[in-house]
């Protein structure tokens, strides 16, 4: 673990460094504390393009969920 990483504190919404909360409780590591003040940002932002890639697209009949005709799979 590098002195010059950064996490993006989920419980306290804030930018810490190694010596912060649990990893479980935070978004990281960044080079910067520039760039880990930006996570949740990073995080809508990838989020909406997951949300509008077509091959990650759950919402349509051609997602691979067996119901293309409208029946499940048996």
């Amino acid at each position: 673990m590098s002195e010059n990483e950064y996490w993006f504190c989920l419980t306290h919404r804030a930018v810490e460094g190694s010596e912060g909360c649990r990893n479980a409780d935070r978004l990281g590591p960044y080079e910067s504390a520039e760039e880990a003040s930006r996570a949740l940002e990073r995080v809508q932002e990838r989020n909406e393009a997951w949300d509008n890639d077509p091959d990650w697209n759950d919402d349509g009949p051609a997602s691979g969920d067996g119901l293309a005709d409208g029946t499940p799979d048996s």
